[in-house]
């Protein structure tokens, strides 16, 4: 059985949390991710798990991690990764997107990841044998229509306001036409903005973008006696427009409910909170926020004049987002309100939005770090050489047992056996109730390091058999890996 889901997009902010959410309901994942100038692609999906482990207090499962690109054939995949992905996976989430709001070349983002992405993704599982299909779209694919937006609408001839609505309508009507398909999930969800509780984000669009604007202006802004910024921002607004604003933690929470509950799989999820916020409150939140108590509304669609040398760069600051400073339509939940009625959207409020930016303007700002942290122990290096094997012999035809090792620098693999021994290995799990033995990357350091033995974390639980594998056996199997002359230590990485 394919039980694995692969995932693109999984390092954005939406894909983070959903990396928690289905490893946390137990979901099998693998995930293509491309490497980053300072970090390789495995190095950028342990910073987020290590994130996560932080924040659980708990070490993690790892995702099976393949490097690729989806703007590339075949994802950028190599021959072994496309065969491990037709083997091993039944369904795909596809998460990746770009946010570029107005491209600068026909063949440049949003168009690039958006639309050839999306083609790119569904010719691999067309090649793969995929035909489980989760697609993460946009509620603004209905563009400039107003009034109730069903979710069993798509292309009614609607009007749309940038490239990111028409490319992102575009993939959406992709994956519907994809007729070898069995079954296509759609979530569409509004405007994501940071974790309903401490307020973590890790992009800055939408809501953002003004407060981040107006930060910037701040460092060289005269400020008044009582410390506030001296100056003032206009919009062409009424203060009356409502937006969408939704916590990435809910949606992650809503789409992981979702996925794992097949009965509601094959329709369209608009992913809305009951209430949307006015621009009046939005621009509050900055003044009280930034100390700018001077924004101004010219009235929705009105061009501004006469602007001083800081609005004028707030302005163009923010120009991007043009099209997103309009009145939303409402949207139909239907779906979403009878597949969760028990995860009802948080109530973005004043008090929640401030909290949002204060952390925002805390910490400056920034982006996640993709410098590589070093593992205790490297279990994937130590292990390449049973990987090797496996591409080079017969031991498909062997016993196989599966490893699970928590934490980081740990991971899943399947090792077939010849006598008891260890002969390869190949990343990812059997089928559900196989034999298994779990650990964590702490145990094996200590094994490795001679600081403990296999006797004593068996008698102590650190070494856990699971599906019949008896003690006897998982002697056998961590003798004969600690002992093989092949394996290797970790190296350190460079500072």
């Amino acid at each position: 059985m394919k039980d694995y889901v692969l995932i693109t997009g999984a390092t954005g902010l939406l894909g983070r949390y959903l990396l928690r959410d289905l490893t946390l309901a137990d979901a099998r994942l693998a995930v293509i991710v491309r490497p980053a100038r300072k970090a390789s692609a495995v190095q950028r999906v342990e910073n987020a798990m290590n994130f996560w482990e932080k924040d659980l207090g708990r070490p993690l499962p790892r995702p099976v991690v393949l490097e690729g690109e989806i703007t590339e054939p075949d994802l950028g995949l190599d021959s072994r990764g496309i065969r491990w992905v037709a083997e091993n996976c039944g369904r795909l989430l596809h998460n990746a997107a770009s946010l570029t709001f107005e491209s600068t070349s026909p063949t440049g983002e949003p168009w690039r990841s958006n639309i050839e992405g999306t083609r790119n993704v569904l010719e691999l599982c067309r090649h793969a044998g995929i035909r489980q299909f989760h697609h993460v779209s946009t509620a603004y694919v209905c563009g400039l229509r107003q009034g109730l937006i069903l979710e069993t609408d798509v292309d009614v001839g609607q009007p749309l306001s940038n490239d990111y609505e028409k490319s992102k309508l575009q993939s959406e009507l992709a994956v519907r036409n994809a007729s070898f398909l069995d079954q296509v999930t759609v979530y569409r969800p509004a405007i994501i903005i940071g974790d309903s509780t401490t307020g973590h984000t890790t992009t800055y669009h939408g809501f953002y973008a003004p407060l981040k604007a107006v930060a910037a202006i701040s460092i060289a802004a005269d400020r008044t006696i009582t410390g506030n910024i001296n100056e003032s921002s206009r919009f062409p607004l009424s203060g009356h427009e409502t937006k969408n604003l939704i916590p990435v933690d809910w949606v992650s929470a809503v789409m992981t409910h979702i996925f794992t509950h097949p009965e509601h799989h094959g329709k369209t999820y608009h992913l809305t909170p009951r209430h949307p916020v006015n621009s009046r409150l939005l621009a509050d939140v900055i003044e009280e926020t930034m100390g700018l108590y001077r924004v101004r509304f010219e009235g929705g669609g009105r061009s501004l004049v006469g602007l001083t040398e800081n609005e004028a760069l707030f302005a163009e600051l923010i120009q991007v987002y043009a099209s997103y400073w309009k009145d939303d339509p409402i949207f139909d939940t239907t779906n979403t309100d009878r597949a969760a009625p028990h995860l009802p959207c948080p109530h973005v409020s004043r008090k929640m939005l401030l909290m949002m930016a204060r952390h925002a303007v805390s910490i400056n700002f920034a982006e996640p770090r993709d410098r590589p942290v070093v593992p205790k122990f490297d279990t994937p290096a130590w292990l390449e050489p049973l990987c090797e094997a496996h591409h080079t012999s017969q031991a498909s035809l062997e016993p196989k047992v599966a490893l699970r090792v928590l934490g980081h620098g740990g991971g899943d693999w399947t090792l077939s056996l010849s006598n008891g021994r260890p002969v390869s290995a190949t990343p990812g799990l059997p089928e559900r109730g196989s034999s298994l033995v779990e650990t964590t990357v702490d145990v094996l350091a200590q094994l490795r390091g001679g600081a403990t033995t296999v006797e004593a974390e068996l008698a102590a639980g650190q070494i856990r058999p699971q599906g019949g594998l008896t003690e006897a056996w998982v002697r056998q199997i961590f003798q004969s890996l600690l002992q093989t002359s092949t394996a290797t230590e970790p190296q350190q990485l460079p500072a």
